[in-house]
């Protein structure tokens, strides 16, 4: 699960969290093709599947909430400097354009780690509803 991302544009952005979500939002599925039916116990170990699948799921908070928090610091970099820049030059528009615009970004990414923490939370309730008789739950 290797997504790029792009932190300048918040709405391509936030396009590649909804990509790297794809597994969260369809966990009744993943479930559903992972934990076999009472017919098909014998053949299929339920243990594996839900560790497999648990596993893909940790990688992805892990890589998700890398990639917000990377783009949480380069855009606060950014706020930084043109905050300089505005202080040096408060007349110029522009730049107060920019500012305020980079501004809005930084909070649109600190509230996708709210929304990141409903996720993951929403996500582990269905994953330990499911697997609670295959899967042991210490490190969730």
């Amino acid at each position: 699960m290797s997504f790029k991302y792009e932190c300048a544009d918040f709405s391509q952005f936030q396009e590649q969290l909804k990509k790297m979500r794809d597994l969260d939002d369809k966990i009744i599925y993943a479930l559903n093709t992972t934990i076999p039916t009472e017919s098909f116990k014998g053949q299929v170990d339920a243990e594996v599947k839900c560790r497999e699948l648990h596993g893909q799921l940790e990688s992805g908070y892990s890589h998700r909430q890398e990639a917000i928090k990377k783009c949480i610091v380069s855009c606060a970099d950014t706020v930084k400097t043109l905050k300089d820049k505005r202080e040096e030059n408060r007349e110029d528009v522009a730049l107060n354009k920019q500012f305020k615009t980079e501004q809005r970004k930084l909070r649109l990414l600190q509230a996708e780690l709210s929304v990141e923490d409903i996720i993951r939370e929403r996500t582990q309730k269905t994953f330990r509803e499911r697997c609670r008789l295959f899967f042991r739950f210490d490190s969730l």
